[in-house]
């Protein structure tokens, strides 16, 4: 049995640009799991092992990866920081018991930042903060400070101060020791000294000193009131108090340092190791039944309870596919026959690998706390649950928000149809925001994801890894419908032919329901006018024809459908003539309930160059965008705004032009808004135009 308490299953998370692969690269330099260093920049980091993420210098898809460091075994997930791949960020914390969150010395907390880090807030991830890149110009630590209390309303524990900033930065005060942890200009992460601090920094140290002491013996009763009459707790009863806050998320130990010129990282590891839970310190999953309620069970992480093991992610290699999973309980052995509990059916582990980034080592076996991929699952899926076969649960699976563009593509040659069917599946298992849909009145292949940038990597992927070229036509964005004013309506529905016929009558109102409420269905009827066995079948049905709004074919959302009264024939009514009176009754409503276009308002932030910020502002104004605020940084100005995603398409290059070069924007779905008259007239006319030409 391996003894759980030296595991740490840690994400690295951040924006983009601030630093996450490099600091990876540069902890499996220090724990030797690798012998030379390779850069983003120059495309050879070891976790960026996709061409697409080479070339482009961004992480794409989380790559796992494990080491050793002081006896402990540390399974690392770096995650991407773009907006578009923010799913990756999400499974992956969901899988996790501690995270490392990176900042940018000079950048701060930036957009992305605060989506991933209310991401690990949901998730309930223990975490230590790491502000990096301060050799940067602009760098400041104690801004950074701020930022993280006052926009992520979080409560950060300064675990050290920096030696110098931006040219001079030299290195960093270890507050608990007093110590002052210094390197040379070699770039040898083992180039350093440790000595006594600056003399000038001595009020700075004794005054952030007793901060981080006041906030980590509120842990302790006992040492808090020691500490009040004078006595100063130990160094080893300090360590204890702050692990012990670092897990229940009361605060977060910070630390600081600039990973690319190989200083400060051994202080990030050994607070991996001092502060972040061990698996067995983390809240249990917990279990739920096929309708996804709470069954009270949890998953203890033990190897001797029967088998929990979520699959958290699907990648589709030379070797065929891998699937990622999380062992919550119990033990995994090659050609064990494991039960998907979301599919019903058994499945038999081909092999075990655990990964280093794309290379693997064979295991035999696996147990609770492990992070590991299997080969050879056929049917199982993200989010799937594996369990032992003679006791069965399921654990609570994952949510994925629904993709806001679409773009039709098509294969440059004919022969290329049936291949491109079948690349489109896989890279549908590999990631739950990308799906693939047909238009029914074009008969066009559309994909649809989180934004341009995800959709053109899928189609370089399309490209290099399965080799089908595709056009793409223009983007298209995922309008909705809804209705403003309540109908009292009603409908028969009547079929006489040589039998049995049909009828059905169905009395109704459909009305606006709540924001982000869906679809709410309620029966009034009384007396038995519409027998309850039929209720199910008009629910459905509704429900159903709500797929297709009556204005240009968009889903209706937000809508509440109450059965007031009707009538049945005993003879001749049925399920299916109640689902047929009721989808026409929607078809007769729904246009006299005033139906209203919808369009994705996103939320923009935008970083620019001061000199830039008015041509910023005219040209989101221009885009029919709302400004929320604007900061000024150190290196300039943050805009943030909601604008409209149908006015966002190609903002970047345009960006770009505007602030030669320098600005910089990220952008993700905040809420749908109704559309003014005149674009939701030409999206109208576009869709019949559509509809007429097929």
């Amino acid at each position: 049995m391996k003894d759980l308490s030296t595991y740490r299953n840690i994400g690295i998370f951040a924006h983009v640009d601030a630093g996450k692969t490099t600091t990876t690269e540069r902890i499996l330099k220090l724990t030797g799991k690798i012998h030379r260093t390779g850069e983003v920049h120059d495309g050879e980091a070891t976790t960026d092992f996709m061409e697409q993420e080479q070339e482009r210098g961004i992480t794409i898809q989380s790559a796992a990866t494990s080491c050793e460091w002081n006896a402990h075994r540390l399974n690392i997930i770096d995650t991407p920081g773009h907006v578009d791949f923010t799913i990756e960020v999400y499974r992956s914390l969901k899988v996790l018991d501690g995270g490392v969150g990176v900042f940018c010395g000079s950048g701060g907390v930036e957009p992305q930042s605060e989506t991933n880090w209310r991401y690990a807030n949901d998730s309930e991830v223990a975490r230590i903060i790491f502000v990096n890149k301060l050799d940067r110009v602009g760098a400041d630590f104690y801004r950074v400070v701020d930022q993280i209390e006052s926009v992520l309303a979080a409560n950060p524990l300064v675990m050290v101060l920096p030696i110098g900033i931006e040219d001079n930065f030299t290195g960093i005060v270890d507050l608990l020791t007093r110590k002052a942890w210094v390197w040379n200009d070699s770039g040898d992460p083992e180039a350093y000294e440790i000595q006594e601090p600056p003399a000038d920094m001595a009020d700075k140290i004794e005054e952030w000193r007793e901060k981080l002491i006041e906030t980590a013996v509120e842990q302790d009763d006992a040492l808090l009131e020691q500490y009040l009459e004078g006595t100063e707790p130990s160094i080893e009863d300090l360590k204890r108090c702050i692990r012990q806050g670092t897990i229940s998320l009361d605060f977060f130990p910070t630390y600081c340092g600039s990973a690319f010129k190989n200083k400060g990282i051994q202080l990030v590891l050994n607070a991996v190791v001092d502060y972040l839970p061990d698996p067995t310190e983390v809240k249990p999953q917990p279990e739920i039944d096929l309708e996804g309620n709470e069954t009270g069970g949890v998953a203890t992480v033990d190897p001797a309870k029967p088998l929990r093991a979520l699959a958290f992610k699907i990648m589709d290699d030379r070797y065929g596919a891998l699937t990622f999973t999380r062992i919550y309980s119990g033990q995994l052995k090659k050609g064990d026959n494991v039960l998907n509990t979301f599919t019903g059916k058994t499945e038999r582990i081909g092999r075990i690998v655990e990964m280093h980034a794309d290379s693997r080592a064979e295991l035999d076996s696996a147990q609770a706390g492990d992070i590991v991929a299997l080969l050879g699952m056929k049917n199982t899926r993200t989010g799937h649950t594996l369990a032992d076969v003679d006791n069965p649960a399921t654990l609570e699976p994952m949510v994925f928000p629904d993709p806001v563009i679409s773009v039709a593509i098509a294969p440059k040659d004919k022969a290329g149809m049936e291949k491109m069917g079948v690349a489109l599946n896989k890279m549908i298992q590999e990631d739950p925001s990308f799906q693939v849909a047909t238009d029914e009145d074009s008969g066009e292949t559309l994909i649809k994801g989180m934004g341009e940038l995800h959709l053109d990597i899928k189609v370089d992927i399309l490209k290099r890894t399965h080799g089908v070229e595709v056009d793409m036509g223009k983007p298209q964005v995922a309008y909705r419908e809804t209705i403003t004013m309540p109908v009292d309506d009603t409908y028969t529905h009547k079929k006489q032919t040589g039998g049995s016929g049909q009828f059905a009558k169905i009395d109704y109102r459909i009305e606006p329901a709540e924001k982000n409420a869906g679809y709410e269905f309620e029966s009034q009827v009384t007396g038995g006018n519409v027998p309850r066995e039929y209720w199910g079948a008009i629910e459905k049905a509704f429900d159903v024809s709500m797929d297709e709004g009556t204005l240009a074919g968009y889903p209706l959302l937000d809508v509440k459908f109450t059965l007031l009264d009707g009538a049945f024939h005993a003879v001749d009514s049925s399920a299916l003539a109640f689902e047929i009176a009721t989808k026409a009754a929607y078809r007769q409503s729904v246009p006299k309930a005033a139906p209203q276009l919808l369009e994705p308002i996103m939320k923009v932030d935008v970083f620019t160059p001061e000199q830039n910020v008015g041509d910023v502002i005219g040209d989101l104004n221009r885009r029919r965008g709302m400004i929320k605020s604007q900061d000024a940084g150190a290196t300039g100005v943050r805009v943030k705004a909601e604008a409209p995603l149908a006015d966002m398409f190609g903002y970047i290059g345009h960006l770009r032009t505007l602030t030669s070069g320098r600005g910089q924007f990220s952008m993700e779905f905040s809420h749908y808004a109704p559309c003014p008259q005149n674009v939701a007239d030409e999206v109208i006319k576009q869709a019949q135009e559509r509809k007429a030409a097929n």
